[in-house]
């Protein structure tokens, strides 16, 4: 008998990814997404398949799945800072008030859940690498505070249900991610120094570019998700590119790769705009065995090689 897995933010960026992994790997996938900010297109070569099913619903809502369930995902948030600012409200729902029906519905089925958390509870890191046992450096009243602690209640109330409920739960910290099927219009450097650059546009880079980004490629990060979700460590775990790169050395890259004709131009640096981000993956190495193989280079090519053809 095959395995269950509800896959929510499933229309998503990395929602979709994570259908296709586990369809491959002879999961039944129900997919679920309010389709806020994902897109149906990303899922809609899994329609004919006889082990995937879509639920249209909002996780803010009471989740019902009917059968059993044996893996929950809950990747579901808008996840860009162009989304969370626009959708502040929203953002904080889907964090309380659906990782609160989410866990319910894992303690109903007596399913193991995995909640998408993310480098972004760190805020403007005082520590550099990142560790997992690094608090952060959080503005909860600043304009980025909506995302960061929607993703720390989360990792509350998820270690909540796991000690007092009992339930089987997994939490990763996901760092800066990239590949196919990531919004042009995301916000976040690399579609939109992609998107400028294929428009021959000049790339915007936000203060002087010294600010530290570390890029993961989609499939790296969906494995190490997989690794994950099927271990048995129930604290944060950091997946992510420990290859850290100033964000104008990022600008200048994807200049080469192009061969665009555009500049890079600066902007002021938005407020609370964290300074360094780059993950210590020890615990990732030694408890799941992963670490990233796809290097940046080869990465942003697939990445421009999608989206060439999907702007045709």
């Amino acid at each position: 008998m095959s395995k269950r897995i509800l896959i929510t933010g499933a229309a998503g960026f990395l929602g979709s990814h994570l259908c296709d992994r586990f369809i491959a790997e002879g999961y039944d996938v129900i997919g679920m997404d309010n389709l806020l900010t994902g897109n149906i297109k990303n899922i809609e070569h899994l329609f004919p398949l006889k082990n995937f099913e879509f639920y249209h619903h909002d996780v803010t809502k009471f989740v019902h799945v009917p059968g059993n369930i044996d893996y929950i995902l809950h990747f579901a948030s808008p996840a860009s800072p162009i989304d969370y600012l626009k959708m502040p409200i929203q953002t904080l729902k889907v964090g309380a008030m659906g990782t609160h029906n989410l866990l319910g519905l894992a303690k109903a089925k007596n399913a193991r859940i995995l909640v998408a958390s993310t480098s972004e509870i760190y805020g403007d890191p005082l520590v550099h690498p990142q560790t997992e046992e690094y608090w952060g450096n959080v503005n909860s009243v600043g304009p980025r505070g909506v995302y960061d602690e929607a993703k720390r209640y989360m990792e509350s109330i998820t270690m909540a249900y796991h000690h007092y409920h009992q339930v089987e739960t997994r939490i990763i910290r996901i760092f800066n991610t990239y590949g196919p099927r990531m919004r042009l219009d995301d916000g976040r450097a690399l579609p939109t120094f992609m998107s400028q650059a294929l428009k021959n546009e000049n790339l915007t880079v936000f203060g002087d570019g010294s600010q530290t980004r570390s890029f993961c490629y989609v499939d790296d990060l969906v494995d190490g998700i997989y690794r994950l979700l099927l271990s048995d460590y129930a604290l944060p775990v950091n997946i992510g590119n420990p290859a850290e790169i100033t964000l104008k050395e990022f600008a200048e890259e994807v200049i080469a790769l192009t061969g665009t004709s555009g500049k890079i131009v600066y902007e002021p640096l938005p407020q609370d705009d964290p300074k360094q981000r780059q993950p210590d993956i020890t615990k990732a190495r030694t408890i799941l065995g992963w670490e990233p193989k796809v290097d940046r280079h080869e990465g942003l090519k697939r990445t421009l090689a999608y989206y060439k053809a999907s702007i045709r």
